[in-house]
């Protein structure tokens, strides 16, 4: 039997909170809010991602690590999920027996646009990432065909818009070059790995 969600709830028991569904809630203002399932296209965009990032890291013998849906707190009682995010082998051996919810910084953050995640992706995680000092955060939007790169820069982000016939420039992975199929570049394989053939 599911149970309603509690209407208030600190970070600490945020941690622990089961009700007993397979649902995914963000911590907001000590409020939870459920996470909608997402479409077959958002899947298949963060697994794409995912194998580039993880391919990059071991090409260049790194000990980060990506990690998809896990936690970063990013307020007293504030914690979102993310669909992409890359940390060091340091955090995450914090966490090793403990709920997947960063506390510091993630080198990387991923989130992948959804109809009804717009104003969240674009407005309130961008500041909450600031705040927190995330260095980077992608914006990938399917809906808009465009990755926004925002780097951090004096606490706050500059915003650079990549489209189709780009590249993806990122201060974290510099040479991340994302296999490109004959005339197709980055960008373009980003959102085509959203489509099934």
């Amino acid at each position: 039997m599911v149970s309603t969600p509690v209407t208030s709830i600190t970070f600490e028991e945020y941690l622990i909170y089961d009700n007993g569904s397979d649902f995914h809630y963000e911590l907001v203002d000590g409020k939870l809010e459920l996470m909608n399932p997402p479409t077959i296209q958002h899947f298949l965009i963060v697994d794409f991602l995912d194998t580039a990032l993880k391919a990059e890291i071991k090409r260049c013998n790194s000990t980060w690590l990506c990690f998809r849906e896990s936690g970063v707190r990013t307020g007293r009682n504030k914690s979102r999920l993310t669909d992409l995010c890359v940390v060091t082998l340091e955090q995450a051996r914090e966490l090793l027996n403990a709920s997947a919810v960063f506390e510091s910084p993630p080198l990387l953050i991923i989130e992948v646009v959804s109809p009804e995640s717009v104003k969240r992706d674009y407005r309130h995680k961008r500041s909450e990432y600031a705040a927190l000092e995330v260095p980077e955060y992608w914006i990938v939007d399917p809906l808009e065909t465009k990755i926004s790169v925002l780097l951090l820069e004096d606490g706050f982000y500059e915003e650079t818009v990549f489209t189709t016939n780009q590249q993806i420039g990122s201060r974290t992975f510099p040479e991340l070059a994302i296999p490109a199929a004959h005339f197709v570049n980055a960008v373009d394989q980003v959102f085509t790995a959203g489509k099934l053939s």
